[in-house]
């Protein structure tokens, strides 16, 4: 069935807003400028007011909802359902999750590429099959092991290929191999996060935006205020400012005010995030989340191109090999083998669904 133009639409916007979001964040990342007081060129390291940005981007959400609620409460034809009474309280926790994990990735995102950023999230399919296991109850098919060892054999080869390509980009190989390790260690949050919304959140029936702008405005409020201790936590090797603290936010607005491209790529990453979340949602309402799932992989390619093309990082063949290992991974957890097999296996039974596949996406497919 040929897709219409509107489905086209989405489908665009949510690949190139998908990439927009990694690669804005990398460049913001990329820039060197003064911070306050004079004091000497260093590079944009603030990952934690980035993440407070996304949060915002995530909050707009909110605002969208509303919006379309309006416009539903004066049409003849209501389009948006009204949702079962439920307790905000009840996205408090994978909002912690959120902010701890997407915080953790920005900072690794500071310690390696762009590409391999995104191939190395792949790696959350392992932790949430795992969690659904032991603490949802659910039985995994052979094809979801398999995927799980596949996507495993895959984080190896992108590993390598990082290791091996490092020296070329004048990365330091520790910062390599600890930044590839945080983002691992954050897809375990990541996890976490995905089965308490299958536990919590999903029986609601809450609409995926207002999901997704209610965890923003939790990860926004606390993050901002974090911002505060950690402006006085000394962080370090990790702190890239004279103060070396956990995260010095006067020191990213002077920079700013030195570099003011780095404003436009904050503002990238804020506004590309909002329109992901609607995209991806629209994607799996109009389209299909096997549709979501696949434009979710294909943009790791448009990232991979686009850092190639800019300099940002060097070519190596295992990055190839890894990501087509990593999507054969994907593909086998995801089920998109079964229509080639036979056609008797397209609906799986509800016991046997992974977490990632229908509507047990996360509800917030952010960076």
């Amino acid at each position: 069935m040929a897709w219409t133009s509107y489905q086209l639409l989405l489908a665009g916007m949510m690949l190139t807003t998908g990439s927009i979001n990694t690669l804005s964040a990398k460049w913001a990342d990329n820039f060197d400028a003064k911070g306050c007081k004079e004091s000497q060129s260093h590079q944009f390291q603030h990952p934690f007011l980035q993440a407070v940005g996304m949060f915002l981007g995530e909050l707009s959400c909110l605002a969208v909802f509303y919006l379309l609620t309006w416009r539903s409460r004066s049409s003849p034809v209501p389009t948006i359902e009204p949702s079962q009474p439920f307790n905000p309280l009840l996205f408090l926790p994978p909002a912690l999750c959120d902010m701890t994990g997407t915080s953790i990735m920005y900072v690794a995102l500071n310690m390696t590429s762009a590409s391999s950023f995104q191939m190395l999230r792949g790696a959350v399919i392992i932790f949430t099959g795992l969690l659904s296991v032991a603490f949802l109850g659910r039985k995994l098919e052979w094809s979801q092991w398999l995927g799980i060892a596949v996507t495993i054999a895959g984080l190896v080869v992108v590993g390598l290929a990082d290791l091996l390509s490092g020296p070329a980009t004048g990365k330091n190989l520790s910062d390599i191999i600890t930044g590839d390790l945080l983002i691992i260690m954050a897809q375990i949050i990541v996890s976490i996060q995905m089965v308490l919304e299958e536990k919590f959140v999903y029986k609601h029936n809450v609409h995926p935006l207002r999901a997704v702008g209610t965890e923003g405005l939790f990860g926004f409020v606390i993050l901002s205020l974090l911002l505060i201790p950690f402006y006085y936590i000394p962080a370090g090797g990790l702190g890239n400012t004279e103060r070396h603290v956990l995260e010095d936010s006067l020191d990213a607005f002077c920079q700013i005010g030195h570099q003011p491209l780095i404003i436009l790529a904050l503002l990238g990453n804020i506004i590309s995030i909002a329109f992901f979340n609607f995209a991806g949602i629209s994607v799996t309402k109009e389209i299909s989340a096997t549709t979501r799932m696949v434009l979710d992989s294909l943009r790791t390619i448009v990232i991979w191109v686009v850092s190639l093309a800019l300099g940002w990082e060097s070519f190596h063949a295992l990055q190839i090999l890894g990501f087509i290992v990593l999507l054969l991974g994907t593909a086998l957890y995801n089920g998109l083998h079964k229509p080639l097999m036979c056609r008797r296996c397209r609906e799986q039974s509800e016991e046997t669904q992974g977490l990632l596949q229908g509507e047990r996406a996360p509800i917030n497919a952010d960076c």
